[in-house]
């Protein structure tokens, strides 16, 4: 089923790889619902429904595709479905923003039966794809220094240092720099150990208590949240979310598709410049955003994490079965990660150090060219500061073209761009961000 022996592999190294897989992306059921309990969001229901998706997601790919590439709810993503969609609009409410999600979804997976979704991915330019990607991970890692109180708000200078001294920002601290140094000794599953240590740390030192013990049945309280494909095209109508409807069609469309063909080049499963199967791989995305939307839980990606898993010799499905399997056993932990999640300093580290990975395609950004650096460089700059992934996006789209025509490079830009210029300049000026 696996074609192991036809992919230079065996049972016991693929349930390594998935193992070690497992290990390096399992911070994502406890970041995940403490960034979505900032929207309101139930702690229980993301928790589930984040599994849920997971699983979903992973199993396809395992079973489908066949890719060591494992599936969860996307970094970024979160962080953009709770501060900039539901934080900052008092009249969306998370069921209203699962609704954009599941729209989202659903396009997704009609964009990934044709060829629609080719020609996009070939329309956006490459710098912007970079920008954006760095973009979201300094606006991600503001967040890690601010939940812990790293910075704090200022009346004079929006943001300041915060108090070194408080408990919180000292065992950020020390749980930022127990991570980093197992990132840096190479250790598989550095993120989820340096959250381990650090909670052990926070147990012994009285700031972390189980009240509900460590082991309880899944539950999902608020059930299923999309129920109605109709109801959920309404909520997107009424409230105007086209922006971001879009917003969460094209970031996990680049996140997605990037990291499965950086991942398929390192495990050598790439066929020139083409990766076999692609069309069923991204059906495993789409379905689980989808999926993921109806039990409440923010779209989800591929994770660059399973590059862990491929330098441990993981090639096949079996390594992602490996990683539905454990991720499954997760579900009766969730008064464990519950407690582990009210601390904000175990899992910033995680939030700081992903953002930190994330900036790494800065580098990537021609800065030698104005009008290719300056609609990247405002993407970038503009995220963290209007605390809006959608709105760093539009201001890139908006003034790339208007870049390229005062250099006179207007024949270079792709229609779609402009269309996308046109919507997002709509958007801003007339229906708000």
């Amino acid at each position: 089923m696996f074609k192991l022996a036809e992919n230079n592999t065996n049972v016991r190294t693929e349930i390594i790889a998935g193992i070690t897989t497992f290990l390096t992306m399992v911070y994502i059921v406890v970041v995940n619902p403490i960034i979505l309990a900032d929207a309101g969001v139930p702690f229980d229901q993301v928790f589930t429904a984040t599994i849920i998706a997971t699983i979903i997601g992973t199993l396809w790919m395992a079973l489908a595709a066949n890719y060591p590439i494992a599936i969860a709810p996307g970094m970024g993503l979160n962080a953009y479905f709770a501060y900039s969609v539901v934080g900052a609009n008092e009249n969306i409410t998370y069921t209203t923003a699962f609704s954009a999600v599941f729209i989202a979804g659903i396009l997704f997976v009609i964009l990934s039966l044709t060829p629609f979704r080719k020609k996009l991915i070939e329309a956006i330019p490459s710098n912007l794809k970079h920008g954006i990607t760095a973009g979201i991970g300094l606006f991600i890692a503001f967040i890690g220094l601010r939940l812990t109180g790293i910075v704090t708000a200022d009346p004079n200078n929006l943001v300041a240092l915060g108090d070194l001294h408080s408990p919180s920002v000292i065992l950020a601290l020390i749980g930022l720099a127990v991570t980093l140094v197992l990132m840096s000794l190479n250790v598989h599953g550095a993120l989820f150990i340096g959250m381990v240590i650090t909670g052990l740390i926070a147990y012994f030192t009285g700031e972390l208590e189980f009240h509900q013990g460590v082991f309880s049945l899944p539950s999902l309280p608020e059930g299923l949240i999309i129920t109605n494909p109709f109801v959920a095209i309404g909520d997107v109508i009424s409230h105007g979310l086209y922006a971001v409807v879009f917003s969460f069609l094209l970031v996990t469309i680049f996140d997605t598709t990037g990291t499965m063909i950086g991942v398929a080049q390192q495990a050598g499963l790439m066929r020139g410049n083409e990766l076999p199967r692609a069309r069923t791989a991204l059906l495993a995305d789409s379905a689980a955003t989808t999926v993921g939307a109806m039990f409440g839980t923010s779209p989800t990606s591929a994770y660059i994490e399973s590059s862990a898993g491929v330098a441990a010799g993981g090639r096949t499905g079996l390594t992602t079965l490996t990683v539905s399997v454990l991720f499954g056993f997760t579900l009766l932990f969730s008064p464990l990660i519950g407690a582990v999640s009210g601390i904000s300093a175990i899992t910033a580290p995680a939030l700081i150090i992903v953002g930190s990975l994330m900036m790494g395609a800065i580098a990537e950004i021609n800065w030698k060219e104005l009008d290719e650096a300056f609609p990247a460089f405002l993407v970038v700059l503009s995220m963290p500061l209007t605390s809006s992934i959608a709105t760093g996006i539009a201001l890139g789209f908006i003034s790339y073209p208007l870049m390229k025509i005062a250099k006179g490079k207007w024949k270079e830009v792709h229609l779609f761009v402009y269309i996308f210029a046109v919507l997002f300049f709509i958007q801003l000026a007339f229906f708000g961000h």
